[in-house]
């Protein structure tokens, strides 16, 4: 009997089936494009971090070879959760072996690690847990304080879209089912309890869903393919970057449609347990209808409507009122969707600039080239004058870095320092007292012997290779800030030498010093503000070397190849000089990367762009989700609003009079989270440039003016579109047969 009166009521509800239909279609796009969008960016950092850092979930460093090597490996495959055990021949050595293993349950990978750790006496530093690959499989160290959130978080995100998308449905759900109201009284009247009537419901709601979730399904996922395929577009020139595949699995799928499935039947579920509870008597008095005459205190926006429209005004604001629980998704959604458009506009244009000011163009005459070749000592490169007679170089320098620390006397620091309350002063904790001075860090940069008699002469030094030159100045944190830094002399303007010394403090050898600069060398180099960097010449490092100790090592070897262009050099000039560097380099058998300063800006907008794209995507997502529920509220109300306007008429009220009722609630609708997120946004941005130091004038110049106003132009067309159509639906009709209707209140 119900599946005949489901039957019959549907087909005699065409409006409603409809309603119904395209919320399920809604809910099931969003939730597949999600679940489509975040498991293939699982699936592509799984991807990357297989390719990159290797499939292994743990390493041991067992101090064994041989017959003890074999032993341990034996204990390592008793252990039940130990799946596979590989000896890694390249990071082993004579006197240690490195042993990779994976494990048949994932999560059981740091409890074992533990008791193995335990059974073969290693200590913390000989096991290494592979935490970014585990950590992708929600597997994190339980004595990690800060493990990583990245895929929690994609989760929640899957889960708040779920919710706001069961309170979307609720709304649609509940509307349709109002309108039958009348028909629901009729049936508790005659017997039927209030289970009958929810299964009733139910069943109408799976049965009308069940093509629009397989529809919308398949439209999520190939909408995900869609945006996966313009992710490929736009990031097809970024180095290194392997293209992303589009790919599902089957329980992704499954995943998806069932969340969809049970998103329709929970907000199914909600308005007809309601709905089945309402007493037969008010059941047969029709559709529910808003109580617009409140009976507490006016809001604030009725008030304010009130004084600004008068009588419609506060109409407007009750009906506002009356319905804030079915449109409280659309004002979340629309304000959360603008907030995080303009926030996230305003965030990446402050950090475009601080990106443009503190790296290209403050670099920008100091390389247009730049080579970096690993596992390579200055000592052995060959090819320096090979590269400064390329076409079109007009400046080569190949250096390399190391680092030591100098012991400095208290008294050795320069006056000015001093009377700033000295380093402790300026540094606070990273100020390291020693021996009655400090153990300062020291960056030492050892240039080719060309380079640094053209630094000695560009400094006004002598230009000789028979001493190093000091980097003599120091932020004066106290009286500037990062953005505009001053600085003070290090040491005295009369040093003629400072003692260097390892990382621990032990003195390793006098280094004498040609003179002091307050200028480092045209290079691509961010230096410590808390240190004392050293610019040495090639010979200088090779012969004190020989006579004293020289640092240990921290870092493996590395040159690096700076060349200048001409001024003004294209972008095309920039290829063709990287290219002719690589040509000589493999040529040479050196294998590095060789960057052009052009195609890393490049590379850096696209990269910032491609950012923007994503969350602005994201954002117009939670949009069309607020979008959606106005759209709902405006069509689906309309025999509700139909008998409200009845009213209004026979009170005397023209049919123009009625009409700007819509103008008026749309416009509050539509504005209210405009006049909240500007606000809030041009504080945020004042936080912001005060955080960075940056000037106003400069943010002003290049604000997102444009986007910002288009996002929120699209709210306001699509709000006014939804409440034009719901005045054309009510206005249209004649409104005067209600008024004939003897249960009209």
């Amino acid at each position: 009997m119900w599946k005949i009166f489901s039957r019959s009521d549907l087909a005699h509800t065409p409006a409603a089936v409809r309603t119904m239909a395209a919320a399920a279609l809604a809910a099931s796009f969003f939730l597949a494009l999600l679940c489509g969008l975040f498991y293939n960016a699982w699936a592509y950092e799984v991807d990357r971090i297989l390719r990159e850092e290797g499939s292994w979930q743990a390493r041991l460093t067992l101090p064994c070879t041989g017959a003890a090597l074999t032993e341990s490996l034996e204990t390592l495959e008793q252990f039940a959760q130990v799946d596979t055990v590989t000896l890694n021949g390249e990071l082993s050595g004579p006197e240690r072996s490195v042993v990779e293993l994976t494990f048949r349950d994932r999560a059981a990978v740091y409890e074992t690690l533990e008791a193995i750790r335990v059974r073969l006496d290693l200590t913390e530093g000989q096991v290494q847990a592979h935490d970014t690959l585990l950590s992708r499989y929600l597997v994190t160290d339980p004595r990690d304080p800060t493990p990583p959130l990245l895929l929690p978080f994609l989760l929640g995100v899957w889960g708040v879209m779920a919710l706001a998308l069961v309170l979307l449905l609720r709304n649609s759900f509940e509307i349709t089912m109002q309108a039958r109201l009348h028909r629901f009284g009729i049936l508790s009247s005659v017997g039927a309890t209030p289970r009958q009537l929810r299964l009733c419901l139910l069943q109408e709601a799976a049965a009308v869903a069940l093509v629009p979730l397989a529809a919308g399904t398949l439209l999520g996922f190939a909408a995900g393919w869609g945006v996966l395929a313009a992710v490929n577009r736009a990031a097809a020139d970024l180095p290194g970057r392997q293209p992303a595949v589009f790919r599902l699995h089957p329980l992704v799928v499954l995943g998806a449609l069932l969340s969809a499935l049970l998103t329709v039947l929970v907000s199914a579920w909600l308005p007809a347990r309601r709905l089945s509870r309402i007493p037969p008597l008010e059941a047969l008095r029709g559709a529910a209808r808003a109580d617009l005459a409140p009976h507490r205190k006016p809001s604030l926006t009725t008030r304010l409507l009130a004084a600004c429209f008068g009588i419609r005004g506060e109409l407007a604001g009750n009906a506002l009122s009356a319905r804030k629980k079915s449109l409280r998704i659309a004002r979340v959604s629309l304000l959360l969707s603008f907030l995080g458009f303009t926030a996230m506009l305003c965030f990446f244009t402050l950090s475009g600039i601080s990106t443009r000011l503190t790296y290209f163009e403050r670099y920008q005459d100091a390389w247009d080239v730049i080579a970096t070749l690993p596992d390579t000592e200055l000592g052995d490169f060959s090819l320096t004058d090979a590269l400064a007679a390329l076409p079109g170089v007009e400046d080569c320098t190949v250096y390399e870095k190391q680092q030591a620390a100098v012991l400095l006397p208290a008294d050795a620091q320069s006056p000015e320092l001093q009377a700033a309350g000295g380093l402790a002063a300026l540094a606070g904790s990273d100020a390291v007292p020693r021996q009655g001075g400090w153990l300062v860090e020291a960056p030492l940069v050892v240039l080719d012997d060309a380079s640094f008699l053209r630094f000695c002469e560009a400094a006004g030094l002598p230009a000789s290779l028979d001493g190093a030159v000091l980097l003599n100045r120091v932020w004066d944190s106290l009286h500037s800030n990062f953005r505009n830094r001053q600085y003070l002399p290090f040491v005295q303007s009369g040093t003629a030498s400072l003692t260097l010394a390892d990382a621990d403090g032990a003195p390793l050898g006098e280094l004498p010093l040609l003179g002091l600069s307050d200028t480092p060398p045209n290079l691509r180099e961010e230096y410590d503000q808390y240190a004392l960097v050293l610019f040495w010449p090639q010979s200088l490092w090779q012969a004190w070397g020989q006579e004293n100790r020289l640092p240990a090592p921290t870092r493996d070897p590395e040159v690096l190849v700076r060349l200048l262009g001409r001024e003004g050099i294209s972008q095309s000039e920039c290829e063709e000089l990287q290219a002719a560097v690589s040509a000589l380099l493999d040529g040479a058998g050196y294998a590095g990367t060789v960057e052009n300063r052009l195609a890393e800006r490049a590379t850096n907008d696209r990269m910032i762009q491609g950012a923007e794209g994503i969350l602005g995507a994201f954002c117009l997502l939670l949009a069309s989700i607020g979008l959606a529920n106005v759209f709902l509220n405006t069509l689906g109300f309309v025999g509700q609003r139909r008998r409200e306007f009845a009213r209004y008429l026979s009170l005397g009220m023209t049919p123009r009079e009625l009409r700007s009722l819509f103008w008026i609630e749309g416009s509050v609708l539509a504005l209210r989270p405009l006049v909240i997120t500007l606000p809030l946004t041009a504080g945020l941005v004042a936080l912001m440039l005060r955080a960075s130091y940056l000037d106003p004038a400069l943010f002003l110049a290049e604000a997102p003016v444009l986007p910002v106003a288009l996002f929120a132009l699209l709210i306001l067309v699509s709000i006014a579109l939804a409440y034009a159509l719901g005045a054309r639906k009510v206005l249209g009709a004649d409104l005067t047969e209600l008024l004939k209707d003897d249960s009209l209140p």
